[in-house]
Formats: C-alpha cells, structure tokens, sequence
C-alpha cells in the first residue's frame, strides 16, 4: 500500500512539475513511442485496451502534445490568422464565431487581431502574424485601406506562401479566395419589395459609403428606383457625422419619404425611430428596411423588415476555403468566391 502511494505521489509531482513526452509515456507502459502516438490519435491498429491504457496514464500525467515539435514536423502550426475591422460590430463578432467553430473541427486554432479600420494597424497584423505563427489568414479589409485602395501588403502576403481569404469587404484586384453576400442584390430586391407596397419615395440611407459593400447595396438600390422611372434620394453620413442630426435633418427636407432601404444596421433603426418621431405611423405611412441581425430586429418597435446576412455562415465558408488552401487539396486549383445569399425576414416595419 504504501509503495504504491509512493508511486501515485511520484506521479502527480511529476506531472504538475515535468513537461511529460511520448518517450517518458512509453517507458512508463513498456510499450514503443509509435504505440503511444498512435493511441492516442485513435488508430485502428492499437487495441482497445492498449488505447485505454495510453490514455488513461497520459491524463494522470496531464500530458499535453508539443504544438512547437508538431507544427516542425509537419511543417504547419494548426493556427489560422483572422483580421476583423472592429470587434464592436456585432455581424463581424458573428463571423468570428463561425470561423472559429469551423476551425476548431478541422483541429485549427485561431489568433485574432483588430485593425480598427487603420490601414497600419492591418500591415502590422499581417507582418507579426506572418513570421511563422500562423498558416494563413482570413481577413475582411479596414475602411482606410479601401478607401485608398492599398493592396500591396495582402499580394506581398501572398507571396510568402500565405494564402489569404477575404470576406465581406474585398480587395476585387487581390487574386485569392473570396466569401462574400449578394449586397447589389439584396437591395434591388429589398427596394423592389417596398415598390411592390407602391411606395413612391424610396430613400437609401448608409453610413459606410467609402467601403465596397456600401457601393455595392447603393447601386442595387438605384438600379431598382431607375427602373422604376423614380428619381434616387441618398443620404451618404460620414463616419464624424452625428448620425441620428443627419437622418432628422433629411427626413425634416423631405417630408414626402415612404421608404427607407439602410444600408447598415444603425441607420435603419435610427431612420425607424426618428421616423416615428416625426408622426409617422410605421408600416402605414412609411415603411422601413436596414442590414440588420435578429437582435437588432428584436430591439426596434415595432420590429424591423431586416436584410440577413448570415454571418456565420460567412464565418465558417470562409474557414473551410482557407483549409483547403492550406492543406492543399486540389493544387494550383484556380481561386473561389463564394457567394451567400442573403435573407429578406419580413416584420412589423414594413406592410
């Protein structure tokens, strides 16, 4: 008895003071280090009872496999990089989200960082990031970069041997995988379904215009109201702007306004609130529809006709391209954008 207490004792001193290896847990069970690893890694060729054994000592012992030895063995760290304009932004939280859960089932980790929409910030991620610690990158571009169109940091990159997959905001001119949504769809859709509620003043209101996908919803919009024989009525707010003063002001200058298509979230609920504010009944006298979430939705009164864009499913597309890149499944295979489909999810602020 007391020999072995002595036993378990040496086990959990050495266990809480060693970094345990697959040699040491192969000496201690009498058995080769391949047997170990390959237990431990479910193989069909160790028995059952051989992987019980395995596993049971190498949880006594806390072992933990040696990421730095793997990811030089296999010439790969398991780790991809993501870089998110601003963390606040709750689609682009949920994206995080999808690309971490798709991740973590092909066995990847990820490290995040923010470039808060600093086209600096975004070279300095890429650059740390790309000195070995990550196998690749999926990244959704800063409002500074596209605004001064700088692709140079992602095609130097690239070069590197680091593939890159973009979403949401994209660098057209960037050869690499892209996920993005039907955002010039999705608007011409969205304002075609206002017009189908006979609605003659349709305004679009965004406060991302300097960025790709706020170019994109803008032209769905106008291509829907030209056809229509209407004229465009656009409220562009930049980002110093007081945002809820610029709605009010445009909504005071045009009383006529039956329809508001937002091409982001805030302005659709602050375009909803000021809106009522101004006496109008929503859906009866106006109706309201903006790129918002199901929360966004269930925050508004009455709830607000959204335009879903599945970021999740951004998140997790998007992982699974860069995956494929990295374990290079299909060679010098041509690059991909996929293409999500986006969810008009009728409500209360629309008839």
């Amino acid at each position: 008895m007391q020999k072995l207490f002595c036993k378990l004792r040496y086990f959990i001193f050495y266990a809480f003071t060693c970094m345990v290896t697959l040699k040491q847990l192969a000496k201690e069970l009498n058995v080769s280090i391949s047997t170990v690893s390959k237990a431990l890694n479910n193989s069909d060729e160790i028995g059952e009872e051989t992987v019980r054994r395995v596993k049971e000592l190498a949880e006594l012992y806390n072992y933990k496999p040696n990421k730095v030895a793997l990811s030089l063995k296999q010439n790969q760290t398991k780790t991809i990089g993501v870089i998110i304009p601003n963390i606040l932004n709750r689609f682009l939280a949920k994206v995080l989200f999808g690309i971490e859960r798709e991740a973590n089932k092909h066995g990847y980790n990820i490290i995040t960082c923010i470039s808060n929409e600093s086209l600096d910030k975004e070279k300095e991620s890429l650059q740390l990031l790309a000195n070995g610690s990550v196998d690749g990158f999926i990244l959704s571009v800063a409002q500074e970069s596209q605004v001064k169109n700088e692709i140079e940091h992602f095609k130097r990159t690239i070069s590197q041997g680091l593939p890159i997959v973009m979403f949401d905001r994209v660098a057209h001119d960037v050869l690499c995988d892209k996920v993005i949504v039907d955002d010039f769809e999705s608007t011409y859709n969205a304002t075609k379904s206002l017009i189908a509620e006979k609605r003659k003043r349709i305004a679009f209101i965004s406060n991302i215009n300097d960025i790709s996908v706020g170019k994109l919803r803008e032209h769905g919009y106008n291509k829907a109201i030209l056809e229509e024989g209407q004229e465009p009525l656009v409220l562009k707010i930049k980002k110093k702007d007081d945002h809820q003063k610029k709605i009010k002001s445009f909504f005071k200058k045009n009383k006529q306004i039956d329809g508001v298509i937002a091409a982001d979230s805030s302005s659709g609920v602050i375009a909803l609130n000021v809106a009522i504010d101004f006496g109008k009944k929503v859906p009866k006298d106006i109706s309201v529809v903006g790129f918002a979430s199901k929360s966004d939705s269930n925050h508004t009164i009455p709830k607000l006709t959204t335009i879903r864009q599945h970021a999740k499913i951004i998140g997790s597309k998007a992982a699974e391209l860069l995956i494929e890149r990295i374990q290079n499944v299909s060679p010098g295979e041509d690059v991909k954008t996929k293409i999500v489909k986006t969810s008009l999810v009728k409500n209360k602020s629309t008839l």
